[in-house]
């Protein structure tokens, strides 16, 4: 019998099996469109160049008594066309499947993926890497040398949580300021009708990132502090006045590869929350920008990070906690993400601007970037000058995406708008 190589999940995927369900799957989805149709066959072909490089997404999730683990598997990917709706589940407990999936529609190269494998940059590298082969075999007339993979080999090697955060943490500085821990019923929640069979309600903005960039550099914040801020307002607006709440917090991840240098491609991340009292006197998408920036900058430095995950490892391992069955430590960790859910008004997530190598940068225009919901949140990707936002939702409702794209046509920047189907008049094609 083969001996099959394993490593235990990290710290943030055991969040991840936890909390998923029929509404929010934990799929996250990475696209690039391309300058001409998508030959299936050539991407085959990447599919097997790229998939050799990473042995990391040759692994099976399996569960053990106490924990849960990647382990290697002599399966292979097939590239597909993309007929299931966006983010549909990718883990099933009765099966023995791998935790991506490639897919091509027209002109657009599709990764999807299951989160407890890998975060945003280890998919955006996966990704990198998928382009750059199909790309080499499209064009191969192209000016541009063959290269090697932009990225290291990605082995089934333990995780970077691991490696950084069991140590000493660093002392607090008497400067910190702790983070605002508003009552739940002070926060706002944003409910709605849910879509009819569960799937994730789509609806993407695409806009110049010149513009937008001018406007976070003009209230002296970064691009994804400015987009939660427009965000915020967008929310506030689509909410009628009788069910608003005063507070709007946000969930921003960061990628802790900026602080800690890592080459892998497993979840490498931790999320700040911040939040906007709006009983304050000004309320301007400028000032709750700035008030958010001031939370989130102290949060988001080597020292904060370090304290923040030092603590989340210490009560991972635990010994009593060690020996808790896999199917309670579920309960326990899904109710905590249940609390943590209450206090929450939106996600957001922003993987920034990407370089594509030659000749995959040439052949790439719009790329996107999106997530299943358990609410209402945005994702935003930066490719050839576009900037995409994406909304997804649980709820059949758009008022707040409404409410946005007129926040940024109102400060001339123009957007176009595409909206995935999902109520039976939409689908079958019937006038609203």
């Amino acid at each position: 019998m083969t001996r099959r190589t394993w490593v235990a999940l990290d710290n943030a995927s055991n969040i991840f099996l936890a909390a998923r369900s029929e509404i929010d799957p934990k799929v996250f989805r990475i696209s690039a469109e391309m300058d001409d149709d998508v030959a299936p066959e050539l991407l085959q072909q990447a599919l097997d160049e790229t998939f050799d490089q990473y042995p990391l997404y040759h692994a099976v999730l399996r569960r053990g008594i106490f924990w849960y683990y990647l382990q290697d598997s002599d399966l292979r990917p097939e590239v597909g066309p993309d007929v299931q709706y966006p983010c549909a589940p990718i883990y099933q407990p009765d099966r023995r499947n791998l935790l991506f999936r490639v897919m091509h529609h027209r002109r657009r190269i599709i990764l999807e993926i299951f989160h407890a494998l890998s975060d945003g940059t280890g998919a955006l590298w996966f990704l990198t890497d998928l382009l750059a082969a199909y790309a080499r075999l499209r064009h191969p007339d192209d000016p541009v040398p063959p290269v090697e993979n932009a990225h290291p080999p990605q082995e089934l090697a333990p995780d970077s949580f691991a490696h950084y955060f069991r140590g000493r943490a660093p002392e607090k500085s008497s400067g910190d300021r702790g983070p605002r821990h508003p009552l739940g019923r002070h926060v706002q929640r944003i409910r709605g009708v849910r879509t009819p069979d569960d799937r994730t309600r789509l609806v993407e903005l695409t806009m110049p990132a010149a513009p937008v960039l001018a406007a976070a550099k003009s209230d002296g914040v970064g691009l994804t502090v400015h987009l939660t801020a427009l965000f915020l307002e967008s929310v506030r607006r689509a909410t009628p006045s009788t069910r608003r709440a005063p507070v709007m917090t946000a969930s921003i991840p960061v990628n802790l590869r900026q602080f800690f240098p890592s080459a892998s491609a497993r979840n490498f991340f931790a999320t700040i929350r911040v939040e906007h009292d709006y009983r304050g006197d000004d309320n301007s998408v400028t000032a709750v920008a700035r008030d958010l920036d001031a939370q989130f900058r102290p949060a988001a430095t080597r020292e904060a990070l370090h304290r923040k995950l030092h603590k989340l490892i210490r009560f991972e391992r635990m010994p009593l906690l060690r020996i808790v069955p896999s199917i309670l430590k579920d309960v326990i960790l899904r109710s905590i993400n249940r609390g943590n859910n209450q206090a929450l008004t939106v996600a957001v997530s922003n993987l920034g601007r990407v370089v594509l190598p030659e000749p995959a940068e040439s052949h790439v225009g719009r790329m996107t970037f999106h997530t299943a919901a358990v609410r209402p949140q945005f994702c935003a990707l930066s490719h050839a000058g576009l900037l995409t936002v994406s909304f997804t939702s649980p709820f059949v409702e758009v008022g707040h995406v409404r409410e946005f794209a007129r926040l940024l046509t109102g400060q001339g920047v123009p957007v176009q708008v595409a909206m995935e189907r999902v109520t039976e008049a939409e689908i079958s094609g019937a006038p609203s």
